[in-house]
């Protein structure tokens, strides 16, 4: 909540369980395009919870199509996830490659997606699942245990304090900055007509988990050694998006490269956490 106090006044806002049918049809009242943003993140916590990340991955999702298909929403934006894909050995990742999910928070962004394809095709309500790579910026919690690596990583770094890397810093990331993200969704609500399609929201560049640590001490002016820790199950070798479909049906186009959105995360975790 305290992330919308800038709109809150300008918006209604509701702190509730989306997966709570009583909620989520009322939410769905004379709305036009819902923009589908919740769940419980993260794959080790679905390891370590998978019956809670069901819950608020899956079954929210379907308890929210279906108040949207009641109440005439007229669209329906799923955020998904670039860990539908697994660890396939083939880069980029294109949409028409067979998922291969490794935990359960994939399998329930996974599933979600064969939702919205199936509430378009049986139902009507126009879908569209963007599958993202890797989400960074401003607002993210760094100190959860699950927190993601960028946040978790600048934080530590602005500490003085050795990052920890699971693994040996070689796996790649297609990091996309939360604007880019922002824009794709409007792309997508603002479309002529979406049919249930799945797209790869991301940068369309490789970094190693090494090279982000570099660029975020060289950015700080540090030099913090990290520390390197056993690779954790679920977790991906190498992800790479191909994103030519959603340029091509949407329009997308990353408008922050991974470099300059990570100078604007570091400002914000030092101006805001510190």
């Amino acid at each position: 909540k305290s992330n919308l106090a800038d709109i809150i006044d300008n918006i209604e806002f509701i702190e509730a369980d989306m997966g709570n049918e009583k909620v989520a049809r009322s939410a769905m009242k004379d709305i036009d395009v819902v923009l589908h943003q919740g769940a419980l993140p993260s794959v080790p916590r679905s390891i370590d919870d998978p019956a809670e990340t069901h819950r608020h991955c899956l079954d929210a999702t379907f308890t929210l199509l279906l108040a949207a298909r009641d109440a005439g929403v007229k669209r329906f934006v799923y955020a998904s996830s670039s860990s539908a894909y697994g660890d396939t050995p083939t880069l980029p990742k294109v949409e028409t490659m067979p998922p291969r999910p490794l935990s359960p928070y994939a399998v329930g962004k996974l599933a979600g997606e064969y939702y919205c394809s199936v509430f378009y095709e049986v139902f009507g309500l126009e879908t569209i699942s963007l599958r993202y790579f890797n989400v960074f910026g401003p607002h993210q919690d760094p100190t959860s245990q699950y927190a993601a690596a960028i946040p978790a990583f600048v934080t530590a770094i602005l500490k003085d304090k050795p990052p920890t890397v699971f693994g040996d810093g070689e796996q790649t990331r297609d990091f996309t900055y939360v604007d880019n993200v922002v824009e794709a969704n409007l792309l997508a609500a603002n479309a002529k007509q979406t049919k249930g399609e799945v797209l790869n929201i991301a940068c369309g560049q490789a970094v190693t988990v090494n090279e982000t640590i570099d660029v975020i001490n060289a950015a700080v002016g540090k030099n913090i050694k990290t520390i390197y820790d056993a690779p954790r199950p679920g977790d991906i070798k190498h992800s790479l998006a191909d994103i030519t479909l959603a340029g091509k049906l949407l329009g997308f186009k990353p408008t922050i490269p991974f470099k300059d959105g990570l100078r604007l995360a570091i400002d914000w975790y030092r101006d805001n956490l510190l």
